[in-house]
């Protein structure tokens, strides 16, 4: 390959990322701008602490499970844009039904399936993915993704904040965020017919040579596992500043837009990080992960929560980043589909087992689920540094 033809490869993998990074970002306005009042509107419509952290926990456990079948059918059909497409229509489709719905119930359905075409999309488009960034750097084409997709995540909450001030209610903000699903359902077709084969960005690229998944790999999962068990989703958060009165219904919604700001700048920094600095970032990440739970729930005044969901987004964007970057080195790509399937589906399940559980435990004293997150993301990050020179060779110890 000559310098001229490496350059138009090179560009247009930072298109593609570009174009991705869109329908990401609109896709983001759509279900991050549900999500920041999930968790006050399940309590208006009747539920209880513990159901709120059961329909995010077990919606992002069902979804993340989901991506391990979905992965195993991009590997084995190659049909990456199929199962992208399909995945977002039915990602995007349930938001504005929830306008419809009349008890928590169906609002949990609903949510369930949104997570779920999340699952069916996300390995096949995050091998798209993958293989785009071994042109312009795994940490920085993750950490450019992420960042658009935290644009999203920070208009969505405002969005939703902007037509709660004026009065419209909960069922009119999800019957407007209808409109960003449409504009990202027209954008990934656009993106399917002008790079048909995304795999044209990485055609040599072998990464592990092994029959299995290296000790490395599964040491890997278990990090992640701990991470994604002591992160406290926003929904549980929000539950816990509309209950206490420590903030307004449109507040509750923009404070969500000021961490997935923060998570967009943050995917940045780290990604770029991640490219000269190797898997130690992700450890990196837990510790501040670490610290945002104290802050958001012991402290009952405004800034309290403030910071914590600043260190909340810092964690949450490094993550999100260097996490699929880091597991993008250790795989080859022919293969690449499972393993962002079990990493994902490892995740998820964590997840769940987490979010459900620190319901429960928030249901009895705020303080005791604060010790019980610290703990997890500071095992996490310990895994990760004692671990690090096996898992940035690929190798058991």
């Amino acid at each position: 390959m000559n310098n001229t033809e490496s350059k138009n490869l090179k560009r247009g993998a930072f298109y593609f990322i570009i174009l991705l990074g869109l329908v990401s970002l609109l896709a983001d306005v759509t279900y991050e701008g549900a999500r920041s009042v999930t968790g006050p509107y399940l309590g208006l419509l009747g539920a209880s602490s513990a159901v709120v952290g059961f329909a995010a926990g077990f919606g992002e456990m069902l979804g993340y499970a989901f991506r391990l079948v979905s992965g195993y059918w991009a590997d084995r059909t190659h049909r990456y844009w199929l199962l992208t497409i399909v995945g977002y229509a039915l990602n995007l489709l349930a938001i504005p039904l929830l306008a419809f719905v009349g008890n928590w119930q169906v609002a949990v359905l609903l949510l369930i399936l949104e997570r779920l075409g999340k699952g069916l999309r996300t390995p096949a488009r995050d091998v798209m993915l993958s293989q785009a960034t071994k042109q312009v750097g795994r940490g920085f084409g993750f950490g450019l993704h992420e960042a658009m997709d935290q644009i999203g995540a920070v208009a969505g909450p405002v969005f939703v904040s902007i037509v709660l001030a004026r009065n419209l209610g909960y069922r009119d903000a999800f019957l407007f965020l209808g409109i960003p699903a449409i504009l990202a359902m027209i954008l990934v077709v656009t993106a399917r017919f002008l790079y048909p084969k995304p795999q044209e960005f990485e055609p040599a690229y072998k990464g592990i040579e092994t029959k299995g998944y290296s000790k490395a790999f599964w040491i890997y999962l278990g990090a992640v596992a701990l991470i994604g068990a002591g992160y406290i989703d926003y929904p549980l958060i929000g539950y816990h500043l509309q209950q206490n009165g420590i903030l307004q219904a449109q507040f509750i919604a923009l404070l969500y837009s000021l961490a997935m700001g923060i998570d967009a700048l943050s995917a940045l920094v780290f990604g770029a990080w991640f490219d000269r600095a190797g898997v130690s970032v992700v450890g990196v990440s837990a510790l501040i992960a670490a610290l945002f739970s104290p802050f958001a729930f012991l402290l009952h005044v405004w800034w309290g929560p403030v910071i914590g969901m600043v260190l909340w987004g810092i964690g949450m964007g490094a993550q999100e980043s260097v996490m699929r970057a880091a597991l993008a080195e250790m795989i080859p790509t022919e293969r690449r589909g499972v393993a962002y399937g079990f990493f994902n589906t490892v995740y998820g399940l964590a997840w769940f087992a987490g979010s459900f559980v620190m319901g429960i435990i928030y249901g009895f004293s705020p303080t005791l689920m604060v010790i019980v997150s610290v703990t997890l993301e500071l095992l996490a990050a310990l895994l990760i540094f004692v671990n690090r020179h096996s898992l940035e060779h690929g190798h058991g110890v």
